[in-house]
């Protein structure tokens, strides 16, 4: 007997959670769009340009004839590399599939229904919907002019209902890392009982001397956590491996929340490679800092004004002309990451990509001024 293929209805009776009106989608960078004649560039995505290493790869591939396991639920292996690379306890390390998820794991352990959770913006996309699933609330402070974070105006933000705050340093999508006095007089004020997360995903690609150390405050207060990513100076995007540095009590509860299984044996493997390599990955990281300067160099010839830059990418500050300038971009084969209404951030690639992008951005303003 056949079954008959049911009519799809108008609307599903599933009752779906209502906070789920108000969790903005996630917007990831478009890929390089083709133009004929051209090279097309994607810059939209904080991507590391660079292919991995002999080492890693031969990692991933080991890793690769044992896929039908199940993997190392514990990540022990990364987990001793990186307490040994980092001076902590295992106990105070939790992974996670990218530093995104153990974000996710954060709110899950910090956050009840209504409570709130106190972050700049703009500044990490996935910010206002990791909130809005955990049925928190979110308090965006905007950032000061110079498109850092208001400090000041973050600990003014504080209330009883917060339990959450998160310090994104250096700041994507605008640039600007926070400095160490100024972090450390925010913690003063901070309630004890309020978890800080110092949110890292770029820390390998800042250069200045005040960018503070995150382990440092971490030992100093236990209610700091430090987030930090494979995915981006290390390269290993595709493969989805973060992890937090936090107390006992914050870290054990972390791997509660944990996904079971979910950094892959691929990842962990890949990752403990990319630590032994770290001194071939940092040329990488040198060379797109370079690459980095030389960019800010020309935009600021041409007359930009642009925030200070401590990622691997810079931000412009076009307002209402973001999704325009986005699209001038787009005709030259170089696609950039527009958010509307306040500016586009362009990754720092290869080269070409650059001089595709001065090049571009120098039409741009000489339209704009003729």
């Amino acid at each position: 007997m056949s079954a008959e293929q049911p009519t799809p209805a108008a609307t599903s009776p599933v009752r779906l959670r209502t906070t789920l009106a108000g969790v903005p989608a996630y917007t990831p960078g478009r890929p390089a769009e083709p133009v004929e004649g051209m090279t097309a560039y994607k810059i939209s995505s904080n991507e590391n340009p660079y292919p991995p290493l002999p080492s890693v790869l031969e990692a991933v591939a080991d890793a690769a004839r044992s896929m039908n396991r199940y993997p190392d639920m514990g990540v022990t292996g990364l987990t001793a590399a990186l307490a040994d690379r980092l001076g902590v306890p295992v106990e105070h390390l939790a992974t996670g599939t990218g530093s995104v998820a153990v974000l996710a794991q954060l709110l899950a352990i910090t956050c009840e229904p209504g409570d709130e959770v106190v972050y700049a913006w703009r500044s990490f996309e996935a910010y206002p919907i990791v909130v809005a699933l955990a049925g928190a609330t979110s308090v965006q402070v905007p950032l000061d002019d110079g498109f850092r974070h208001d400090l000041d105006a973050m600990a003014a933000a504080i209330t009883d209902r917060t339990r959450l705050v998160l310090v994104c340093s250096p700041n994507n999508p605008t640039g600007p890392a926070v400095g160490e006095d100024e972090l450390r007089a925010f913690l003063a004020w901070v309630p004890s009982d309020v978890l800080v997360v110092l949110d890292e995903a770029y820390l390998e690609f800042t250069t200045e001397d005040t960018v503070p150390d995150a382990l440092a405050l971490y030992r100093e207060h236990p209610n700091v956590c430090v987030l930090r990513t494979f995915s981006k100076a290390y390269g290993l995007a595709g493969l989805r491996v973060g992890y937090a540095v936090a107390h006992q009590e914050v870290a054990t509860a972390l791997r509660k929340a944990a996904t079971p299984f979910g950094v892959t044996d691929l990842a962990q493997r890949a990752a403990i490679a990319s630590l032994d390599a770290y001194d071939e990955l940092e040329l990488r990281v040198k060379e797109l800092v370079a690459e980095r300067e030389r960019v800010l160099a020309g935009l600021r010839e041409q007359g930009w004004d642009v925030p200070d830059a401590q990622g691997n990418f810079v931000w412009l500050p076009l307002g209402e002309d973001a999704v325009a300038f986005a699209q001038h971009c787009q005709a030259d084969g170089l696609t950039v990451r527009p958010f509307a209404g306040d500016g586009v951030r362009c990754t720092v690639a290869e080269p070409e990509a650059s001089d595709r992008l001065l090049e571009a951005a120098g039409r741009w303003r000489a339209g704009r001024l003729s």
